[in-house]
């Protein structure tokens, strides 16, 4: 209630210091997180509440604040996105940094590679923790791809990023799981491929030629060449992106009613 209260009629002129101690707080006496922290709801009020403040867009606290809120989103990439877009914390190295573990994690060995280097290129601050991250990247990569090498005898020399990440194969057939129940993975890459019919093909194709119409080339992410980002073009700020599934509540009710 203390802190609603200076919130409401806060008059400074630090207002983020205000939500700042509200989410630690919020933090230390809810440490399970759950629905009595109600973390999530405290951040997406935050992060409306200072948007359009380009004061704070170089401000450490701004960005660890943003990046709370991206632990409770579903896709937090789209949230990295949309502050690389409006230039918010792109001068930090903290970014760029949790960015390029976020699609590590995912085996986007290339793109995480891209996001560093994208960094470094902008000399974010503190330049040497950003560059000591990305050398332990490359560090962690290179002993995957020893691995995949010494695991592939016919493997030729591929680049270092390129054979890390594992390629998706479409319309490949799947090994099952289970005994009693099979069931057919998620995953379409690696060992779960399983080609059945030798005649299927299981690489995408380059081109598609219709007849009688015009040709067009079906756009392949990894033959694009080159350490560029796309250019991110600044989103309207319709609503905060979505945080994950809250707990669901039950509305108050007559208890004499039910049986």
């Amino acid at each position: 209630r203390e802190f609603e209260a200076e919130i409401r009629f806060y008059s400074g002129d630090d207002p983020l210091d205000v939500w700042e101690r509200y989410i630690k707080w919020t933090e230390q006496t809810f440490p399970g997180g759950g629905k009595d922290g109600n973390l999530a709801a405290v951040l997406e009020r935050a992060v409306r509440a200072l948007h359009g403040q380009q004061r704070y867009y170089k401000d450490p606290r701004y960005l660890h604040l943003w990046l709370k809120f991206g632990d409770c989103c579903n896709e937090p990439l789209d949230l990295y996105s949309y502050l690389c877009s409006q230039e918010i914390g792109t001068t930090l190295a903290l970014l760029y940094i949790t960015w390029a573990e976020a699609l590590e994690a995912r085996g986007s060995f290339r793109k995480a590679d891209l996001i560093f280097q994208e960094g470094l290129q902008r000399k974010a601050e503190p330049l040497d923790k950003l560059q000591a991250h990305h050398k332990q990247f490359q560090a962690r990569v290179s002993r995957q791809t020893v691995l995949a090498l010494e695991e592939n005898a016919d493997g030729d020399s591929m680049g270092l990023l390129e054979i890390a990440e594992p390629q998706r194969s479409s319309l490949a057939d799947l090994k099952g799981r289970g005994k009693k129940k099979v069931r057919a993975p998620i995953s379409r890459v690696g060992d779960a491929v399983k080609a059945m019919n030798p005649n299927r093909s299981c690489q995408p194709q380059a081109s598609l030629q219709l007849p009688n119409t015009p040709s067009f080339a079906v756009f392949d992410e990894n033959s694009v060449s080159g350490p560029e980002i796309p250019t991110l073009t600044a989103q309207s700020w319709p609503a905060p992106p979505v945080p994950k599934a809250k707990e669901n509540e039950l509305s108050a009710g007559p208890w004499n009613s039910g049986r």
